[in-house]
């Protein structure tokens, strides 16, 4: 059924609901623990409206626009810079990230659920990588479009801030836009599309902040740390 009432799509609220209540399911939550919730979440919901007006993206929301001096890297935003990345110098603060437990999920692979060797991965011609980095090239971040397929126009996106300071600021919002536009106007992608664990509640809501739509619901998908994960599919379409 579509979503007629101008909130969340209804495949993404059944993938929240789902989530919830694997979790809630663990602390033993009974019939009245769920009403509970329910009236304990409607009232932060009716206070939060009260006293705070939605702070908007200056940027804009939905699908992002192609901006035609994005044609070459290294290329820049307000706050940071995304610049080709340089697998001598770079590799290191690489391996960094992805050894955190926040980094493992930029090289899983959505079909096996391994982690991709990123010595072959960054060699690969098919691949296309970006380091981001602040005003004064200090590295925070990657970007890729993984597969690129020139003919198809088409590449999967993987994001990651690195720097655990860095999160948490709008900065993987502002890189990954910044991304996009350059896969639209120098790669001339059509279609980018991306997986996250149904639990990643914070980037399924940063991806369709930027314009995805959730194409697909793979149940019971990945296996990670012992506990099987629903993996979203999710696509950008530019017309």
């Amino acid at each position: 059924m579509n979503n007629t009432t101008g909130g969340l799509p209804d495949q993404t609220l059944e993938t929240l609901v789902r989530s919830f209540f694997q979790e809630s399911t663990k602390y033993g939550f009974s019939q009245i623990d769920y009403v509970r919730f329910v009236n304990k979440l409607l009232d932060l919901s009716m206070e939060a409206a009260a006293n705070h007006k939605q702070v908007r993206d200056d940027h804009g929301q939905g699908d992002p626009a192609a901006d035609d001096s994005l044609q070459e890297l290294p290329i820049e935003s307000e706050r940071v810079c995304i610049r080709r990345l340089d697998p001598e110098r770079d590799y290191d603060v690489m391996c960094k990230w992805l050894a955190d437990r926040s980094g493992r999920q930029f090289l899983l692979s959505r079909i096996t659920a391994q982690t991709i060797d990123l010595a072959r991965i960054i060699s690969d011609d098919w691949n296309i990588f970006g380091m981001i980095t602040t005003h004064d090239d200090i590295p925070i971040g990657c970007v890729a479009f993984l597969g690129y397929n020139a003919e198809q126009r088409k590449a999967e996106l993987r994001k990651l801030i690195g720097e655990p300071s860095m999160r948490g600021k709008g900065l993987a919002k502002e890189a990954t836009r910044l991304w996009i536009n350059y896969g639209i106007t120098a790669l001339k992608l059509k279609k980018i599309y991306l997986s996250t664990l149904d639990t990643d509640i914070r980037n399924i809501r940063l991806n369709e902040a930027l314009g995805f739509k959730i194409e697909g619901i793979l149940r019971n998908e990945i296996c990670v740390d012992g506990v099987y994960h629903d993996v979203l599919r999710m696509g950008l379409w530019h017309e």
